[in-house]
C-alpha cells in the first residue's frame, strides 16, 4: 500500500473544469490530486514567421509555475530574466504533444498557444498540464468551427498524459511529491486515446532497471490515460 493509500495502479481523483477562464478561446483547471494546472487557449489570425504563406498553422506552448505553487515561494521566472531548462523542457514537451494531433494545414494561418500555469504542485505537473492542454485546445478549435472559420475539427486523436515510477521495488501509477522525490526510477508517458505513443521520458534516479519494469510502467501508463480519456471527453461533453 503506498503512503497515500492508494493501489499500485490507482490515478489520483482527477477532475477537468472546463471554461474555467471566460476570456480564452479554451480553458480548462485540471486537478490531479493537489496538483493543479490552468490551462488557456489563445487564437491568433497570424503565424510564426517561419511559416507565413505556407499555407499551414502552429500550436504552440508556455508553461509556468507560479510563486506559491510549491512549499516555499520561488521567483518569476521574468523577475530572473530568463526560463530555466525545465520551463523550456515542458513547454516543449506539451508543444509537440499537441501538434502531433492537429492537421497544421487544416488549421491554415493561425496560431494557437496554449498556457499552462501551475497553481499547486505536487508532483506531475508536466502530464496534468498536457492532458488539460488537449481540452483547452479542444475548445479553441470547436470555437473556430463554431464561428465558420473551419469545417471540422482538425483532430486525429485525443493526447493525454501520465506519470509512473518504481517505489521501493514496484511499479505504480500517477506519482505524486513524496513518490517522485524517492523513486528508483520514473517516467512521463504520452499516449493517445487509441493508446500509440506520443512519447515517454524515463529515468533511472539510483541504479539501472530491468526492461521489465518499463514494461510495466507502460502497462500501469496505458491504463491510467483509458481513464483520463474517457474523464476528457466526459468534461467536453462528447462521451
Amino acid at each position: 500500500m503506498r503512503a497515500s493509500g492508494r493501489r499500485p495502479d490507482q490515478l489520483r481523483p482527477i477532475s477537468f473544469e472546463v471554461g474555467f477562464a471566460k476570456h480564452a478561446e479554451g480553458s480548462c483547471l485540471t486537478k490531479f490530486g493537489d496538483t493543479h494546472v490552468l490551462c488557456t487557449a489563445t487564437i491568433e489570425e497570424k503565424v510564426p514567421p517561419f511559416l507565413r504563406n505556407k499555407g499551414t498553422g502552429w500550436v504552440t506552448a508556455e508553461y509556468g509555475m507560479l510563486p506559491r505553487s510549491t512549499h516555499s515561494r520561488m521567483d518569476r521566472e521574468a523577475a530572473r530574466g530568463k526560463q530555466n531548462g525545465r520551463t523550456q523542457e515542458i513547454q516543449r514537451l506539451i508543444g509537440r504533444a499537441l501538434r502531433s494531433v492537429v492537421d497544421l494545414k487544416l488549421l491554415g494561418e493561425r496560431q494557437i498557444t496554449i498556457d499552462c500555469d501551475v497553481i499547486q504542485a505536487d508532483g506531475g505537473t508536466r502530464t496534468a498540464a498536457i492532458s488539460g492542454a488537449y481540452i483547452a485546445l479542444y475548445r479553441a478549435l470547436q470555437k473556430l468551427v463554431q464561428d465558420g472559420k473551419l469545417v471540422s475539427l482538425p483532430l486525429s486523436h485525443q493526447v493525454a498524459a501520465i506519470s509512473c515510477g518504481i517505489v521501493e521495488g514496484v511499479a505504480v501509477l500517477d506519482l505524486d511529491y513524496n513518490e517522485d522525490s524517492t523513486a528508483q526510477a520514473d517516467a512521463n508517458f504520452v499516449l493517445t486515446d487509441a493508446g500509440t505513443i506520443i512519447e515517454v521520458q524515463t529515468t533511472a534516479e539510483e541504479k539501472p532497471f530491468e526492461e521489465s519494469s518499463l514494461f510495466e510502467m507502460m502497462r500501469l501508463a496505458h491504463q491510467g490515460v483509458e481513464e483520463i480519456t474517457l474523464l476528457q471527453k466526459k468534461a467536453l461533453g462528447i462521451e
